[in-house]
């Protein structure tokens, strides 16, 4: 109890330099953890939007399906097995038809993929409600991502061409009848949507498809013949990727984050050792052992921390719950990046972020507070007295 007096009277003496170290340790504090908080938001959102837009519970591919080898979409297909098809119709699972088609916006040429689906499925987010239409054009909804590049939007026409089971080629009028707004850019970016039944019949391929998606609360079909399951961790593993490396760049800047609050404590540290030789040599003079002054010293290095800390939950807290509740919003230019990245990135500050980061900065800032203090062990009291390093 003495020794924390003591180390808690000698950091309330030293005055301005205690509180700049604490600013310094405490801005460290909250930086982390809004930018750890602000990578696990963005992991979250984007992995919640990915399987509520796109995979949903799991997909069926067919055996012959690449998403990344379009020579593989004309033989990719086929017949849904009867018991997938009475899940259909129980709303637990949705089929998709791709294909590979052109189309003529004000006379350029832009390859694009075709992508059928029932317009009253509700197990992916889709608004494919709007391709209910009855029109004799091909209704279509595109992402806003496609509208921009190829400008059209809802009430325009463009002549679609495609090639059938049998590779005849046909042409007809589309009718965009519908944009969706969505963080996910692998069912906006080069891709239409139209009803399912229109693109079997286009390319002549009644009841079939080339992937199903299954509901996130429906039961498994376990193996089913000619078509491969793909669960969500396979499905999200391109995201986690992406993620990943971000993370590895977040955990550089935590890095440099902590070396400067440990560079800060250990200058105070040599400092004050050096500056404090009298008052030492007159501690050990007095018969307290020098493991006893390192410990002194040492605490007085943690104790920096708590302050820190204390500080930092003062500011730290409002600042973090706010960015919490409103978001951090992104770029326009991030809208490229081929991931799944929203408008705003709530970030998610867990008890175990929090928790985890303070003990990390507290047990770092002791350990450096130490280093410092070894010295003292060396130090004669005779000649610390009269203010001599050795």
């Amino acid at each position: 109890m003495i020794t924390l007096k003591l180390a808690f009277r000698n950091i309330m003496g030293a005055g301005l330099r205690t509180w700049l170290n604490v600013i310094v340790l405490s801005m460290s504090y909250v930086i982390i953890i809004w930018q750890q908080g602000f990578l696990e938001g963005w992991n979250r959102q984007a992995t919640r939007d990915t399987i509520a837009w796109e995979i949903g519970g799991g997909q069926y591919w067919h055996e012959a399906y690449d998403p990344f080898d379009p020579f593989t979409l004309m033989d990719s297909h086929g017949v849904l097995p009867a018991a997938v098809q009475d899940r259909v119709q129980a709303g637990e699972i949705t089929p998709i038809l791709v294909s590979q088609a052109t189309i003529y916006p004000e006379g350029r040429i832009q390859s694009v993929l075709l992508k059928g689906i029932d317009p009253v499925q509700n197990v992916l987010s889709l608004p494919t409600g709007e391709l209910a239409s009855e029109i004799d054009e091909i209704p279509a909804i595109i992402g806003t991502r496609m509208a921009k590049n190829t400008k059209l939007s809802v009430g325009d026409f463009v002549t679609v061409r495609w090639r059938d089971v049998n590779g005849t080629f046909d042409a007809a009028e589309m009718k965009i009848v519908g944009t969706m707004k969505t963080t996910v850019g692998n069912i906006d970016a080069g891709q239409m949507w139209v009803p399912l039944n229109r693109l079997q019949n286009m390319l002549q391929m009644p009841g079939e498809a080339t992937l199903w998606v299954t509901a996130k609360t429906g039961t498994s079909l376990g193996k089913v013949d000619g078509w491969v399951f793909k669960d969500t961790d396979f499905l999200l593993e391109d995201l986690r990727a992406v993620l990943k490396q971000k993370s590895v760049g977040g955990t550089i800047f935590y890095i440099i984050l902590l070396f400067l609050a440990m560079l800060a404590i250990f200058d105070t540290q040599v400092f004050s050792i050096f500056r404090r030789q009298r008052e030492i040599g007159t501690l050990i003079a007095l018969g307290m052992t020098r493991s006893r002054v390192i410990r002194l010293f040492t605490l007085e290095g943690a104790i920096h921390g708590v302050l820190a800390a204390l500080l930092a939950a003062a500011y730290g807290i409002p600042l973090l719950m706010y960015s919490a509740s409103k978001g951090f919003p992104m770029p326009q230019a991030s809208e490229g990046f081929g991931m799944s990245i929203a408008e705003r990135i709530f970030p998610s500050y867990s008890a175990g972020l929090v928790g985890g980061t303070t003990l990390i900065v507290m047990v770092t800032v002791t350990i450096v507070s130490f280093l410092p203090t070894r010295r003292i062990a060396k130090l004669k009291p005779t000649n610390a007295l009269r203010g001599k390093t050795s």
